[in-house]
């Protein structure tokens, strides 16, 4: 396994795997004794960084979620599990009340939700601190300095450690920034986006993004990272769901442009080259790459698992790296 730093304050700054693990479907699609061995496998490959959400997964039986930190709990308890794996979990996008959603009926950001929600999250997964705690989505009713000042009592406290933000539309996230800064409160420094070799449409409007798509790390995300070295990508949904390598699953639809089929070639021509799958190239090239970005990638088997690990040690040669960047 490899390593890279997220966060910039030495107090609360964490060392972790370059490929993270995402448990939101664990306890529910997931069943309990096999996302057991997948997080037994992950940890014993070097893995320490996975990645869960208090909502998750409540479209699966239309609670308000909490399967996933329910069953991480369970698993940290049984396995003795201390803070040498860091847990990131996301709040704001829980549910109100069983059987409706985030789109209509989100708990939001106020600081009150945050206090709460935070500390229902620290009793599920049996953490007295939370090392990366996430604003899941925008809450553009409450005042975006409560929401900075919420989440910064909580850091205050030493109940959460590092924060971070997805699914925010940029300028958004930087005026937190700008007001943690200037208040000399702690900020947003892991950015949490979806993030694939193949690029999307940012135009095409989604249930909570009715200007088009604010969930995409785009051209835009990318310049801020450059900007601020002390950010991190963490991004989510880099393989589209098995979209890369299975029949069965068709690309999304934000996909479907002229400019896929040529990314798509390079990936394989370069998947060819090195004797590697399709994923293992995506993964790898974000691995690699100029940028500050970890790949968070799921998996339904302790199979899929090892494919993933396996991008790790991946190594892509300059000219294969930049045929992957340069392709239009």
């Amino acid at each position: 396994m490899k390593y890279r730093t997220i966060g910039t304050d030495p107090k609360t700054r964490r060392e972790v795997s370059v490929l993270a693990l995402g448990a939101m479907l664990f306890g529910s699609v997931t069943d309990e004794k096999t996302s057991f061995a997948i997080l037994d496998r992950y940890v014993e490959a070097g893995g320490t960084f996975i990645d869960t959400s208090d909502n998750y997964a409540f479209w699966i039986d239309g609670s308000q979620g909490g399967q996933s930190e329910k069953l991480l709990g369970r698993w940290r308890r049984s396995r003795g599990v201390g803070d040498e794996i860091v847990i990131a979990t996301k709040l704001g996008a829980r549910p109100l009340a069983p059987g409706t959603s985030y789109v209509d009926n989100a708990e939001g950001l106020s600081a009150k939700v945050i206090r709460e929600s935070a500390e229902r999250s620290r009793e599920l997964l049996g953490v007295d601190r939370i090392d990366l705690l996430y604003a899941h989505i925008e809450d553009r009713a409450v005042p975006l300095g409560e929401t900075v000042e919420g989440f910064a009592e909580l850091v205050a406290e030493g109940t959460v450690g590092l924060l971070g933000v997805s699914n925010h539309a940029i300028w958004r996230v930087e005026r937190a920034r700008a007001l943690a800064a200037a208040a000399g409160l702690p900020g947003y420094e892991v950015l949490q986006y979806q993030h694939s070799h193949l690029r999307p449409r940012f135009d095409v409007p989604e249930s909570i993004f009715e200007d088009g798509s604010l969930g995409h790390a785009g051209a835009e995300l990318m310049t801020y990272l450059r900007a601020e070295p002390g950010l991190t990508l963490v991004a989510y949904s880099p393989l589209l769901g098995g979209a890369y390598v299975r029949e069965d699953r068709p690309l999304p639809r934000d996909y479907d442009h002229p400019g896929t089929p040529a990314r798509l070639a390079v990936l394989r021509e370069v998947a060819k080259e090195t004797g590697a799958s399709v994923n293992q190239v995506v993964l790898s090239w974000q691995i690699g790459g100029r940028l500050p970005i970890i790949p968070l990638a799921g998996a339904s088997s302790v199979a899929q698992l090892e494919e993933n690990l396996a991008a790790v040690d991946l190594e892509l040669t300059q000219d294969q790296r930049a045929r992957l960047d340069a392709v239009n």
